[in-house]
């Protein structure tokens, strides 16, 4: 056993002494935020969180082993991600002129662009409801937010979004297209509309484009302050946590600048070579899922009381009479979804079910269809 250097204290501090210290160290505006919720789902139906519900082929997994026991774990990772970044050229049709950054998940992406524009005073502006990471980082950075409200039907109210951007003047503006937890896709003259009213950067948020067969992509160097993000996460590779935005070369050139050097790591970068090169699978996945959606969005509609938003991601964001009641109801049946009652006025008795496979769609469907 390793010598501890020092000599202990007789008994540890007690609970206010940590308290008290916390208290002097850290902003008030942390201490009164709190963590992103992350439910446990062992043992039941997760439909919380939009992953993919389909696996891997054998092919694929065989592949994916075998890159994974090839993999140098005792060295740093390549810091640039060479491999990926052809990897995804490749998946995506993008040529070398379009600038590429690799993030740990989409979330990291979202943090490096919000950090990028962190100067005193400065304003992120976006929609409202969306995703809620959009206000914590501008809340954790000390930047103002601005949240411009969704109409009643869930869709962009884009005059109050160029009236909001005329008048704050925002350093960032977050769109994400389609939406979450709405499932709203925002009409692309709409989102071109904003982004060349805006005076900063805009990030055209694509988690979902698999599911919408829309995106800006393509066309990314058409703008001057255009970012398009994505994850890999919801086509089928959540746990290896792979995000990544495409800008012209001088807006990735500075994002580089604050970027973690080894920030994805050497696992990820074996296997999502490999994964891409199965895109014809990912594809196949994603056309079950949109075909899913629309049988639950025709299913969930003729229950009593219920409202289903149209979604052009793998979820449904559905209106009840009572959301608390009904989430216990699926819980008790052995579902997790997600209920974001309480989040915002405009998801008052909403819940986010995420589309998973026909026997767990199905188990939703008759799980609600039992008498209360």
């Amino acid at each position: 056993m390793p010598d501890v250097v020092g000599d202990s204290p007789a008994s540890p501090p007690g609970v206010d002494a940590v308290v008290a210290r916390v208290r002097a160290v850290v902003r008030p505006k942390i201490r009164a935020m709190h963590a992103y919720p992350v439910a446990k789902a062992t043992g039941l139906i997760k439909l919380d969180a939009m992953e993919n519900p389909y696996g891997l082929s054998g092919e694929a997994r065989a592949e994916m082993a075998a890159a994974v026991a090839n993999a140098r774990i005792n060295r740093y990772p390549d810091g640039s991600g060479d491999e990926v970044k052809a990897a995804l050229r490749e998946a995506q049709g993008l040529g070398n002129d379009v600038g590429l950054v690799l993030g740990n998940g989409s979330d990291e992406i979202l943090q490096l662009l919000t950090m990028l524009v962190a100067k005193p005073g400065a304003t992120v502006l976006a929609p409202e409801p969306s995703f809620v990471l959009y206000r914590m980082q501008a809340d954790v950075y000390d930047l103002r937010f601005v949240g411009v409200p969704l109409r009643a039907d869930l869709t962009l109210d884009t005059d109050a979004m160029l009236a909001a951007i005329a008048r704050t003047r925002p350093a960032l503006v977050w769109l994400a297209v389609p939406n979450n937890p709405t499932g709203t896709l925002f009409p692309a003259a709409d989102v071109e509309r904003i982004v060349a009213a805006a005076p900063g950067l805009v990030a055209v948020d694509e988690a979902y484009h698999a599911f919408a067969e829309a995106t800006l992509l393509p066309r990314v160097l058409a703008f001057p302050n255009l970012v398009v993000v994505r994850t890999l996460s919801k086509v089928g590779m959540a746990g290896v946590r792979l995000g990544y935005a495409a800008a012209h070369p001088a807006w990735i050139a500075e994002i580089d600048k604050i970027r973690p050097p080894y920030n994805v790591n050497v696992l990820t970068q074996a296997v999502v070579p490999v994964l891409l090169r199965h895109g014809e699978l990912l594809a196949e996945q994603a056309a079950a899922i949109r075909r899913e959606r629309a049988r639950m969005a025709k299913e969930l509609a003729v229950l009593p009381g219920a409202t289903v938003f149209p979604s052009a991601a793998n979820f449904l964001l559905v209106r009840v009479p009572d959301a608390n009641a009904w989430f216990t109801t699926l819980r008790e049946a052995g579902i997790l979804v997600k209920n974001v009652h309480g989040w915002h006025p405009l998801l008052d008795n909403c819940l986010r079910i995420t589309i998973g496979t026909p026997a767990e769609n199905n188990a939703v469907l008759e799980a609600l269809a039992r008498p209360a």
